[in-house]
């Protein structure tokens, strides 16, 4: 299997990648890991969202929102 090594990795990031193995009991390479295919996995995403056909509403969207929370209200 590949190797991967990052350098120079900014002290608090370092840091926070410590405390989420810690808290998740598993190794630092997992927490990396998994936002690694996260990331991926978000960007095949919004590649597939930017390559869809535009909707016209008729109104803007955020206004459809506020109606929406207003009849929740």
């Amino acid at each position: 299997m590949p190797h991967l090594q990052v350098r120079n990795v900014p002290e608090d990031l370092y840091a926070r990648l410590r405390r989420c193995a810690r808290e998740d009991e598993c190794a630092m390479s997992a927490i990396v890991l998994a936002g690694l295919e996260r990331e991926f996995l978000r960007r095949e995403w919004q590649g597939r969202l930017e390559g869809r056909d535009k909707v016209d509403l008729g109104i803007p969207a955020a206004d459809l929102l506020v109606d929406e929370r207003q009849v929740r209200d």
